[in-house]
Protein backbone atom coordinates (compact mmCIF):
# COMPACT_ATOMS: atom_id res chain seq x y z
CA UNK A 1 0.00 0.00 0.00
CA UNK A 2 1.33 3.46 -0.79
CA UNK A 3 2.30 5.65 2.15
CA UNK A 4 0.76 8.78 0.59
CA UNK A 5 -1.43 9.74 -2.35
CA UNK A 6 0.52 11.62 -5.05
CA UNK A 7 -0.57 15.20 -5.64
CA UNK A 8 0.14 15.06 -9.39
CA UNK A 9 -0.64 12.25 -11.80
CA UNK A 10 1.69 11.45 -14.64
CA UNK A 11 0.27 11.51 -18.16
CA UNK A 12 1.95 9.12 -20.55
CA UNK A 13 1.57 9.67 -24.29
CA UNK A 14 2.56 7.25 -27.04
CA UNK A 15 5.13 8.44 -29.51
CA UNK A 16 3.51 9.34 -32.84
CA UNK A 17 5.35 6.61 -34.81
CA UNK A 18 3.81 3.85 -32.65
CA UNK A 19 0.18 5.02 -32.81
CA UNK A 20 -1.75 3.30 -35.66
CA UNK A 21 -3.06 5.56 -38.39
CA UNK A 22 -6.80 6.16 -38.66
CA UNK A 23 -7.23 3.65 -41.51
CA UNK A 24 -5.22 0.86 -39.88
CA UNK A 25 -6.89 -2.28 -38.66
CA UNK A 26 -6.62 -3.43 -35.09
CA UNK A 27 -7.05 -7.14 -34.51
CA UNK A 28 -6.17 -10.29 -32.64
CA UNK A 29 -4.62 -13.53 -33.83
CA UNK A 30 -7.17 -15.85 -35.34
CA UNK A 31 -9.87 -13.18 -35.21
CA UNK A 32 -10.13 -9.67 -36.57
CA UNK A 33 -7.24 -8.05 -38.32
CA UNK A 34 -5.36 -7.61 -41.54
CA UNK A 35 -5.58 -10.87 -43.54
CA UNK A 36 -2.14 -10.17 -45.04
CA UNK A 37 -0.39 -9.98 -41.67
CA UNK A 38 -0.05 -12.21 -38.64
CA UNK A 39 -3.63 -11.55 -37.58
CA UNK A 40 -2.64 -8.80 -35.16
CA UNK A 41 -2.22 -5.46 -36.91
CA UNK A 42 -0.81 -3.76 -33.83
CA UNK A 43 2.16 -6.13 -33.86
CA UNK A 44 2.34 -5.97 -37.66
CA UNK A 45 2.42 -2.17 -37.47
CA UNK A 46 5.22 -2.18 -34.90
CA UNK A 47 7.26 -4.63 -36.98
CA UNK A 48 6.80 -2.72 -40.24
CA UNK A 49 7.63 0.64 -38.56
CA UNK A 50 11.00 -0.79 -37.56
CA UNK A 51 11.60 -2.33 -40.99
CA UNK A 52 11.17 -5.92 -39.79
CA UNK A 53 9.41 -8.36 -42.10
CA UNK A 54 5.79 -9.15 -41.26
CA UNK A 55 5.33 -12.88 -40.58
CA UNK A 56 2.96 -14.81 -42.84
CA UNK A 57 -0.58 -15.35 -41.59
CA UNK A 58 -1.14 -18.26 -39.25
CA UNK A 59 -2.77 -21.32 -40.82
CA UNK A 60 -6.37 -21.87 -39.91
CA UNK A 61 -6.85 -25.16 -38.11
CA UNK A 62 -9.89 -27.15 -39.14
CA UNK A 63 -11.76 -29.55 -36.85
CA UNK A 64 -11.68 -33.19 -37.88
CA UNK A 65 -14.33 -34.05 -40.45
CA UNK A 66 -15.88 -36.76 -38.31
CA UNK A 67 -15.16 -37.56 -34.66
CA UNK A 68 -13.69 -40.97 -33.94
CA UNK A 69 -16.26 -43.44 -32.64
CA UNK A 70 -16.07 -44.05 -28.90
CA UNK A 71 -14.40 -47.26 -27.80
CA UNK A 72 -16.75 -47.62 -24.84
CA UNK A 73 -20.22 -46.29 -24.16
CA UNK A 74 -22.18 -46.19 -20.93
CA UNK A 75 -25.67 -47.66 -20.65
CA UNK A 76 -28.02 -48.56 -17.84
CA UNK A 77 -28.33 -52.09 -16.48
CA UNK A 78 -32.00 -52.55 -17.45
CA UNK A 79 -31.23 -51.89 -21.11
CA UNK A 80 -28.50 -54.52 -21.21
CA UNK A 81 -30.35 -57.21 -19.23
CA UNK A 82 -32.61 -57.74 -22.23
CA UNK A 83 -29.53 -58.41 -24.40
CA UNK A 84 -28.16 -61.27 -22.31
CA UNK A 85 -28.08 -64.37 -24.48
CA UNK A 86 -26.63 -66.99 -22.12
CA UNK A 87 -25.29 -67.61 -18.66
CA UNK A 88 -26.24 -69.38 -15.45
CA UNK A 89 -28.58 -68.04 -12.80
CA UNK A 90 -26.83 -67.26 -9.49
CA UNK A 91 -26.87 -70.05 -6.92
CA UNK A 92 -28.37 -68.92 -3.62
CA UNK A 93 -25.62 -69.34 -0.99
CA UNK A 94 -26.74 -71.93 1.64
CA UNK A 95 -25.63 -69.78 4.58
CA UNK A 96 -27.57 -66.75 3.23
CA UNK A 97 -30.62 -68.99 2.71
CA UNK A 98 -30.43 -70.28 6.31
CA UNK A 99 -30.05 -66.73 7.63
CA UNK A 100 -33.03 -65.66 5.44
CA UNK A 101 -30.94 -62.93 3.77
CA UNK A 102 -32.46 -61.31 0.68
CA UNK A 103 -31.37 -58.35 -1.36
CA UNK A 104 -29.89 -56.95 -4.54
CA UNK A 105 -26.24 -57.10 -5.47
CA UNK A 106 -25.20 -54.25 -7.77
CA UNK A 107 -22.23 -54.97 -10.03
CA UNK A 108 -20.28 -52.76 -12.40
CA UNK A 109 -19.01 -54.41 -15.56
CA UNK A 110 -17.66 -53.75 -19.00
CA UNK A 111 -19.18 -55.82 -21.76
CA UNK A 112 -16.64 -56.43 -24.50
CA UNK A 113 -17.21 -56.02 -28.22
CA UNK A 114 -17.69 -59.79 -28.39
CA UNK A 115 -20.30 -59.75 -25.59
CA UNK A 116 -18.20 -61.24 -22.77
CA UNK A 117 -17.82 -59.72 -19.31
CA UNK A 118 -14.71 -57.66 -18.49
CA UNK A 119 -13.73 -55.75 -15.33
CA UNK A 120 -16.50 -57.08 -13.09
CA UNK A 121 -16.69 -55.66 -9.57
CA UNK A 122 -19.28 -55.40 -6.80
CA UNK A 123 -20.63 -51.96 -5.93
CA UNK A 124 -23.13 -52.88 -3.22
CA UNK A 125 -24.94 -55.81 -1.70
CA UNK A 126 -24.87 -58.19 1.23
CA UNK A 127 -21.41 -59.76 1.70
CA UNK A 128 -22.89 -63.29 1.74
CA UNK A 129 -24.59 -62.70 -1.65
CA UNK A 130 -21.78 -60.94 -3.55
CA UNK A 131 -19.59 -64.02 -4.33
CA UNK A 132 -22.54 -65.91 -5.84
CA UNK A 133 -23.52 -62.93 -7.98
CA UNK A 134 -19.94 -62.45 -9.23
CA UNK A 135 -19.53 -66.15 -10.04
CA UNK A 136 -22.71 -66.22 -12.14
CA UNK A 137 -22.30 -62.90 -13.98
CA UNK A 138 -18.68 -63.70 -14.95
CA UNK A 139 -20.10 -66.43 -17.19
CA UNK A 140 -22.85 -64.36 -18.82
CA UNK A 141 -22.65 -63.61 -22.55
CA UNK A 142 -24.43 -60.63 -24.10
CA UNK A 143 -25.39 -59.76 -27.64
CA UNK A 144 -22.76 -57.18 -28.76
CA UNK A 145 -23.82 -53.56 -28.77
CA UNK A 146 -23.35 -51.67 -32.03
CA UNK A 147 -22.86 -47.96 -32.58
CA UNK A 148 -22.99 -46.78 -36.20
CA UNK A 149 -22.57 -50.39 -37.32
CA UNK A 150 -19.41 -51.03 -35.25
CA UNK A 151 -19.33 -53.13 -32.06
CA UNK A 152 -18.40 -51.13 -28.94
CA UNK A 153 -17.60 -51.90 -25.33
CA UNK A 154 -20.34 -50.99 -22.89
CA UNK A 155 -19.83 -49.91 -19.28
CA UNK A 156 -22.91 -50.82 -17.28
CA UNK A 157 -24.36 -51.74 -13.92
CA UNK A 158 -25.99 -55.13 -13.45
CA UNK A 159 -28.43 -55.84 -10.63
CA UNK A 160 -28.70 -59.43 -9.36
CA UNK A 161 -31.75 -59.99 -7.13
CA UNK A 162 -31.80 -62.67 -4.44
CA UNK A 163 -35.26 -63.43 -3.07
CA UNK A 164 -36.45 -66.33 -0.95
CA UNK A 165 -39.74 -68.06 -1.71
CA UNK A 166 -42.37 -67.26 0.90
Amino acid sequence: MPMAIPTKTAIIQDSPDLVPAAGDYVGVAGGFGDPNGSGNTVIDGLLSARGAPVPPPLPVSRPPAQPAPPTRIRMGGSVLQAKRISGPQPVYPPLARQARIEGTVRLQAVISREGTILNLRAVSGHPLLIPAALAAVEQWVFRPTYLNGDPVEVATEIDVNFTLQK
